[in-house]
């Protein structure tokens, strides 16, 4: 038969798409053509595949053939992944496979020149895409390609070795054995962290309500090293989470842990010069996540706040709303995920210093530094708080601190609680569910309507005050149920919790 139709996927941002390789033979000069929005990788697959047909002894057939990328979306094709899938699909044409290989196989490999198959780039959403065939992958990627499979998953070393499998002449290469392999433990620890008992409560009601965290003090305070530590009081990702992160990394080509999923919530700390697509996601050729959706169901740690560029810090202000990020160019539009927790560090000052008597900085200077942070980023921070040099006293003690695991058992259960009771974290309960699962008292009410007359909370200020006043609550309460009212004392806690950037320059507004 001249024609051929087999399956294979491509990558779009973090999602594999189904793509139909369909294979046509035909008289006029030999030739070899691909159409259907093929990008360069894509269009030097002549090249691969037939140098790897002509060294596993494969026929190459000396006709004009043309390759059709068919997809349901009109997107561009990118990647090597395709060059098994043509070169079946030319074995068919030429009668050296049946026509049921296409119709029961997808492949998903790339072609090395002397007919080997290599791993391409991710693989576990490319695998993911694909629902009602057996996927053909090779060897070094069959761990991962495993993760996310909704069917079989079989692997193979040469374009030699597919064809004698799929003609029943061999057997596919076992799976790798997978054994029992652990997630390393957290190399930081918050046991490691002298005093500072108020940036450690921080962190704590951050991670338990995921409420974005801003912390501000001088060098040598303890911002990074508080910060780092706040993915080690993090619970485990559950499956679905751990397979939604474990996709993302490998569009990204991020390196997977040994047993090809990732089970731990990430950390991403880019440097302050990463530029706004490397940031966001994006690009001219491919659309690649940023480091906001590598930071997916873990946590994105900003160190010198004021040192990243202003429109990078304001393009993630969407995201912290939506948690998603929608990237359009010219030729196609993808949505990534980027729910994440935001912890970021910053000096109060250009010198650091920030106290009178101390700092060095003018006021022309000091408004220069603060007008990087937009009020509408600043309010999407539901806590904000000043750290300062721990004590000496606090730095030679002999008595070690709570250590992360200690922390993590309180987050969990607080998580727990939260969703046992509204079916979400206490940051994302909606004003509605505040009414219904965060109640006020007469003088919590009285005391947010006296800040709120002053104006020195906005309306998502408002909102933000009460979710953390509930997370403050459920870490208070002893019971596995709690729907009690939040007090005035958990109001008060919360609005401490809460301080201005500068307050030399922003008087006492929150």
């Amino acid at each position: 038969m001249a024609f051929a139709s087999v399956r294979s996927s491509t990558l779009l941002g973090v999602q594999g798409k189904e793509v139909d390789v369909e294979i046509h033979v035909g008289m006029g000069l030999p030739g070899f053509t691909i159409v259907g929005q093929p990008d360069e990788a894509c269009r030097e697959s002549r090249d691969r595949v037939r140098a790897a047909l002509l060294s596993c002894d494969l026929p190459w057939p000396n006709r004009r053939i043309t390759v059709n990328l068919a997809t349901s979306v009109h997107e561009r094709k990118g990647g090597a992944g395709l060059d098994v899938a043509i070169a079946i699909g030319l074995l068919i044409v030429q009668d050296v496979l049946p026509n049921e290989v296409g119709e029961r196989f997808a492949f998903i490999s790339e072609l090395g020149l002397d007919g080997t198959l290599r791993p391409v780039a991710g693989v576990v959403p490319l695998v993911a895409a694909i629902d009602d065939r057996v996927v053909v992958v090779a060897q070094e990627c069959e761990r991962e390609a495993r993760i996310a499979a909704r069917n079989e998953v079989v692997c193979a070393q040469t374009l030699a070795h597919v064809v004698k499998c799929l003609m029943g002449e061999a057997q596919w290469t076992p799976a790798q054995p997978r054994g029992v392999i652990g997630a390393a433990p957290p190399t930081a620890d918050m046991k490691d962290v002298r005093g500072q008992a108020v940036a450690r409560q921080a962190l704590e009601i951050a991670a338990a309500g995921a409420h974005h965290l801003l912390l501000v003090g001088p060098p040598g305070a303890g911002k990074s090293m508080l910060a780092q530590r706040m993915s080690s009081i993090l619970p485990p990702l559950s499956n679905e989470e751990a397979v939604a992160t474990t996709i993302i990394h490998s569009a990204a080509q991020s390196p997977l842990p040994p047993s090809g999923i990732i089970t731990l919530p990430p950390l991403r700390a880019p440097h302050h010069s990463t530029s706004l697509v490397a940031m966001v996601g994006g690009g001219s050729t491919t659309m690649r996540p940023g480091e906001i959706s590598l930071a997916t169901n873990g946590v994105l740690f900003l160190d010198e706040l004021g040192e990243f560029a202003p429109t990078v810090l304001d393009a993630l202000r969407q995201p912290l709303e939506d948690g998603v990020v929608r990237l359009a160019r010219a030729k196609s539009s993808v949505t990534m995920p980027a729910k994440f927790l935001l912890v970021a560090a910053t000096n109060p000052c250009p010198c650091g210093e920030g106290m009178p008597g101390v700092c060095v900085c003018d006021d022309s200077a000091k408004k220069r530094y603060l007008r990087r942070f937009s009020g509408p980023l600043l309010d999407r921070f539901d806590l904000r708080v000043a750290v300062s040099r721990p004590h000496v006293d606090e730095l030679l003690a002999d008595t070690p601190a709570e250590s992360s695991q200690v922390i993590a058992m309180r987050v969990l259960r607080v998580r727990q609680l939260a969703m046992l009771r509204s079916g979400c974290l206490n940051s994302a309960l909606s004003a509605d569910l505040l009414d219904e699962f965060a109640p006020l008292t007469t003088d919590a009410a009285a005391l947010l309507r006296y800040h709120l007359e002053r104006g020195r909370l906005s309306g998502r200020g408002y909102h933000r005050i009460r979710r953390v006043a509930r997370t403050i609550a459920d870490l208070l309460s002893t019971s596995d149920h709690s729907t009690d009212q939040i007090d005035e004392s958990h109001i008060a806690t919360a609005l401490a919790l809460r301080v201005g950037v500068h307050p030399q320059l922003n008087g006492d507004k929150l």
